[in-house]
């Protein structure tokens, strides 16, 4: 049986809506589904019969749409994607992939012997990365800070977490990244990671409990300019060190999620050291049986 995947689309004379994805079919099920927020809310205890009474509903909604009808950027007057995300916060995890701890230590000015130790720590790294109503969807603009000369994409498996921090489901992340910024202190790494458009998420959630184990699945990225592939590279979640129990549990460490929750699990895929986004650069993620998110480069 398909893996369902909760999606959020903006409707031009009904405006917000849920749905589920099966396919290329969007089965519209707000009238039994109002939020994202009141279902992984309902979800808790119960998160296997939570993804049923997803499929019933989509079974019994009176209302589908093809998803070629959807524009491909945020389109008034036509059905565009949204952000699977309402009012939760996102937090992310770092250095959990190898090659994002080698990575850290090149950009840092001092060697970076942090990153080393994090790395190895029972402690994982974790911070607030943005609040729901901040990020970006599918097709919109991510940002690139103006006062920053290093900008990259960081392309990450998103984990979704109800409020008993159940991990119900997965989505594609992008954790925008100053790099500069971050190498010339490790105290810098707030402005770093979080400001204007700094983070991304869709398609959709992709309704598949995680226990102890990681999906299965590569990790991709494509960078384009002007219509030119200038990076691609790839990653795959048996690269990643910690558990994601592990890393869900120190979030939710001394800090209740009543919302539910998502956390960016890192990022294992680097481009050169020679290259950073530029304004209208395409960024395109793909996170194989989850789908694909792809935004394009503004200056913040």
């Amino acid at each position: 049986m398909k893996t369902p995947m909760f999606v959020r689309f903006s409707h031009p004379e009904q405006g917000v809506r849920m749905g589920v994805r099966m396919d290329d079919t969007i089965f519209d099920i707000t009238t039994t589904v109002p939020s994202l927020t009141s279902w992984l809310k309902q979800s808790v205890g119960r998160v296997a019969s939570a993804v049923a009474d997803i499929r019933e509903a989509a079974s019994a909604s009176p209302a589908k749409y093809a998803a070629a009808l959807f524009a491909p950027r945020p389109t008034p007057g036509q059905l565009s994607w949204l952000p699977p995300i309402e009012d939760q916060d996102v937090w992310a995890a770092g250095v959990t992939y190898a090659r994002s701890r080698q990575a850290r230590q090149e950009e840092a000015i001092d060697g970076g012997d942090i990153y080393a130790r994090v790395y190895q720590a029972e402690r994982p790294e974790l911070f607030f990365k943005a609040h729901g109503s901040w990020v970006i969807g599918p097709g919109g603009q991510v940002g690139i800070r103006h006062d920053a000369a290093w900008n990259v994409p960081e392309p990450e498996l998103a984990l979704v977490v109800n409020p008993a921090l159940e991990i119900v489901g997965v989505t594609v992340g992008n954790d925008m990244s100053s790099r500069d910024i971050e190498g010339d202190n490790p105290l810098y790494l707030p402005q770093a990671k979080i400001y204007t458009a700094s983070c991304a998420l869709g398609p959709g959630i992709l309704l598949q409990p995680v226990q102890s184990a990681w999906p299965d699945v590569g990790i991709h990225l494509t960078i384009r300019r002007a219509g030119a592939t200038l990076f691609t590279g790839h990653t795959h979640t048996d690269q990643i060190r910690r558990t994601p129990q592990e890393l869900v549990s120190y979030m939710g460490r001394c800090l209740p999620f009543p919302l539910g929750g998502i956390l960016l699990t890192g990022a294992g895929i680097v481009p050169p050291d020679d290259f950073t986004l530029q304004a209208e650069d395409e960024i395109e993620i793909e996170i194989d049986q989850i789908g694909v998110l792809t935004n394009r480069v503004k200056v913040v």
